[in-house]
């Protein structure tokens, strides 16, 4: 059969096409995941996980009495440490470490273990949008 070679190039189009839709889910941007442990009478700890959330990260809470073994097993020095540690892949999120200054630390993926901002009344300043009230430990 003669086929002429619009015909050819729809077909491969086409074939080209379905490919590239299953293809698509691969290739997506892998989940935005974290674990953070806190100490379970820490109230400002909420408000960093909302503002995580609400930047599209999944976050999974563990309450843990003393904080020391989790953050020195990461890596945060003790001069470095606020009131939560998050993990995400290699790295560990030390306080209310805003989520783009997170997004970007995993884009660019520098040879560092932890990104910190130890002082959690100042640092939650950067994650708030203007004119919102800060949030107040319970």
């Amino acid at each position: 059969m003669n086929r002429s070679p619009t015909i050819l190039d729809r077909r491969s189009i086409l074939s080209g096409l379905s490919l590239a839709a299953f293809a698509a889910p691969a290739l997506a941007a892998p989940p935005k995941r974290m674990t953070a442990y806190k100490t379970p009478w820490c109230g400002c700890c909420g408000g960093w996980i909302a503002h995580m959330r609400q930047a599209g990260w999944t976050v999974e809470v563990v309450e843990r009495e003393d904080l020391a073994p989790t953050r020195a097993q990461h890596g945060v020095p003790d001069r470095l440490a606020s009131c939560h540690t998050a993990v995400v892949g290699p790295y560990a999120i030390e306080g209310h470490v805003p989520a783009g200054d997170v997004d970007r630390l995993l884009s660019e993926r520098p040879g560092a273990r932890a990104l910190s901002a130890p002082a959690c009344r100042l640092a939650r300043r950067a994650w708030k949008p203007p004119g919102a009230n800060p949030i107040r430990p319970s």
